[in-house]
């Protein structure tokens, strides 16, 4: 189940002509092969539409490469289990896969936090080089081997906002008592700055903010964000969020299914799987310009959080992990060689990419400052 490095960029191919070059010896050879039905459940409802697609796009490419004989149904949250009800049902062997997020999970184990984002982790592309190349993908398998999983990542929203706010945040003074709706470590994170995390469903967040039942809520970014609404009751928008600097989604399988797919269908599976990891976030990058352009103009208040405020946090954040580390064997075993690799690539970043990315967006051609 290692992942083969060298034959990673032939499975990588986005679609189009590579990835329909890619399915025509790969039906011929599954032609030999039994026909293999699965059901994955989904995490996530229909109107997420970008990352529920990132199952759509696996079955799709699964079955064009295997000529149709490999089929994977998608079910959405609630038809077959419930959101966090995915983890449970995979293990157990009632659905053969399942999309969703690990860091859903922490409740079970911290570690589980580290396949999806930990606050103040690494960005996507970094995301992606830990895990296909630096060990990580390796340091989850081994993890999840004890709940009868194998994961592999299953595309991403890139670096997230950072939320909606009901009234301007100047200090970390102002988060005090701010009842917050935010999940997972970094819901303790902010509860550590004196926020008061609250776990809310998708469709509650709206109905809470207008009542004043919380004051903030984080979505995911300006797609899916304005489709909620809430920029009509919570007009700050704040960035960046630093709780989720990726947001990698996961296809898990039950070992044994997977253990008992023809090997020329695990090789159309990874194709697959490492082709809806990249579609998803170049599907982001494409749509949340324009929703953010649509935002500002129906008067969305864009802030950036306070750099004393996001030390505190990251300072939080890291004593977090230290002390889990120090109680829980199988976060230390992710969590130490994840910080040496953080570490690494972000000392690499800081070279070539930071410095014409800070360029770049600071430094527009006279040409199109003029057409501006």
């Amino acid at each position: 189940m290692k992942l083969d490095r060298r034959s990673f960029v032939s499975k990588s191919v986005t679609a189009g002509a590579a990835g329909a070059a890619l399915a025509v010896p790969m039906a011929a050879s599954a032609q030999t092969s039994p026909s293999v039905r699965w059901r994955l459940a989904s995490s996530f409802p229909k109107s997420l539409d970008t990352i529920y697609g990132g199952a759509e796009v696996l079955s799709k490419r699964v079955s064009e490469i295997t000529g149709g004989k490999f089929q994977i149904t998608v079910h959405a949250a609630g038809e077959i289990v419930p959101a966090f009800g995915v983890v449970d049902a995979v293990q157990s062997g009632s659905v053969e896969i399942g999309h969703t997020a690990s860091y859903y999970f922490v409740g079970k184990n911290r570690a589980f936090g580290f396949e999806t984002t930990v606050p103040f982790g690494m960005n996507q592309r970094q995301q992606n080089a830990w895990m296909y190349y630096g060990g990580g993908l390796q340091l989850v398998r081994d993890f999840l081997r004890d709940y009868n999983i194998v994961s592999f990542p299953g595309g991403n929203t890139g670096v997230q906002m950072g939320g909606w706010f009901r009234r301007e945040i100047k200090s970390t003074a102002d988060l005090k008592g701010l009842k917050m709706r935010i999940a997972g470590l970094g819901g303790e994170v902010m509860s550590r700055l004196g926020a008061v995390p609250q776990q809310i469903a998708g469709g509650d967040i709206y109905p809470a903010l207008e009542k004043g039942t919380i004051d903030a809520a984080e979505w995911v970014g300006p797609y899916d964000d304005e489709k909620l609404g809430f920029y009509k009751v919570a007009p700050h928008y704040y960035y960046p969020g630093w709780w989720e600097s990726n947001s990698m989604y996961s296809f898990y399988i039950h070992s044994k299914a997977w253990d008992s797919l023809p090997k020329e269908f695990q090789a159309a599976f990874e194709a697959a799987a490492a082709e809806a990891n990249l579609d998803m976030m170049a599907k982001y990058d494409f749509k949340n310009p324009d929703a953010l352009r649509r935002l500002v103009g129906a008067g969305v208040k864009l802030h950036a959080y306070p750099v004393d405020l996001m030390r505190k946090a990251q300072d939080a954040a890291f004593d977090l992990y230290e002390e889990e580390a120090a109680k829980n064997p199988a976060f230390k075993k992710i969590y130490e060689p994840w910080k040496k690799f953080r570490a690494e690539i972000m000392l690499w970043h800081r070279f070539a990419e930071h410095t014409y990315s800070n360029f770049v967006y600071t430094n527009p051609p006279k040409s199109a400052a003029k057409k501006a």
